[in-house]
């Protein structure tokens, strides 16, 4: 059930209270936006890719071998809508099993929330998905954005776990509450309570991937960095807005047994602009591995 008292902290500190918005941002910042005025306004490169995740030392669960998540992340398409249609070219005709969204639907504080789900509405149409459309929220997101997600189809996860069943055989997800802006105790409670079996954390940044770690999870999927947006040659990122486990600012990364994959994100900040760095929605293949492999 999602947790009242975390709905209306979201209300009070998030896009109702300026200060909420606040980043804490590297100091070289503004020699981005220096770069940004420099090279002028485009539409981000964007790529449907296919990470190097087709084993995750997975030995259970065999009806879920060749399972395929669709990882769509930072979408912010009400700062850039016309990446909308750029995208659903990218995907039309694609099947996979499962619709993973985690967070930053929204981008702009005071922009009616229709600016980012209506093109979302347009995005995700392009796709069929034979199971489910499963949903965080990240830290651009109000909480009225967890019914609008509903509306179009998603279930929204807010520190609580699902079961997704096949023949049988089950493997859980688990969805947080962005943990940057609005982290609470209630979402490493949500990762320790989750079912056993084979488990997928969905968590808007990688801040808290040791934890999930050390409980045991076998993949964390995560955004929030956009990849670092504007990059230094070789895609190495300026700036993550992460605060800590920065290992997983970007692509794939392990923590023990764990594989984290951090996607660059769909959409833009503030920024209309990505430089040396690509938007992207990933899809993930689970493969089943015999022990020992």
């Amino acid at each position: 059930m999602r947790s009242v008292s975390r709905i209306l902290r979201r209300d009070k500190f998030g896009p109702s209270g300026a200060g909420a918005w606040k980043f804490k941002t590297h100091s070289s910042v503004p020699r981005a936006r220096d770069l940004c005025g420099a090279i002028g306004s485009s539409l981000p490169d964007s790529r449907c890719c296919t990470p190097g995740l087709d084993s995750c030392g997975w030995t259970g669960a065999e009806g879920f071998d060749g399972y395929r998540i669709l990882h769509l992340s930072d979408t912010h398409l009400d700062c850039l809508p016309e990446l909308a249609a750029v995208a659903s070219r990218l995907i039309t005709g694609i099947e996979v099993d499962l619709l993973a969204l985690t967070g930053d639907i929204h981008g702009r504080q005071r922009a009616p929330l229709a600016d980012s789900t209506g093109p979302l509405a347009e995005l995700i149409g392009a796709v069929r998905v034979k199971d489910r459309h499963l949903a965080i929220l990240g830290n651009h997101d109000p909480a009225a954005m967890a019914e609008a997600l509903e509306d179009l189809g998603f279930k929204v996860l807010i520190n609580e776990s699902t079961v997704l069943s096949r023949g049988g055989e089950h493997i859980v997800v688990t969805g947080l509450d962005d943990v940057h802006r609005f982290f609470t105790s209630d979402a490493l409670a949500a990762l320790s309570r989750a079912a056993e079996g084979f488990r997928i954390a969905l968590v808007h940044s990688a801040e808290v991937a040791d934890y999930a770690a050390a409980a045991g999870y076998d993949l964390y999927l995560c955004g929030h960095t956009h990849g670092g947006q504007i990059c230094l040659p070789g895609g190495r990122p300026i700036i993550t807005h992460l605060l800590r486990c920065g290992y997983g600012s970007i692509g794939l990364w392990r923590d023990g047994n764990m594989i984290g994959y951090t996607n660059n994100g769909l959409g833009v900040g503030d920024i209309p602009l990505r430089f040396n760095s690509r938007g992207e929605i990933s899809i993930i293949t689970l493969r089943r591995s015999l022990r020992g492999e």
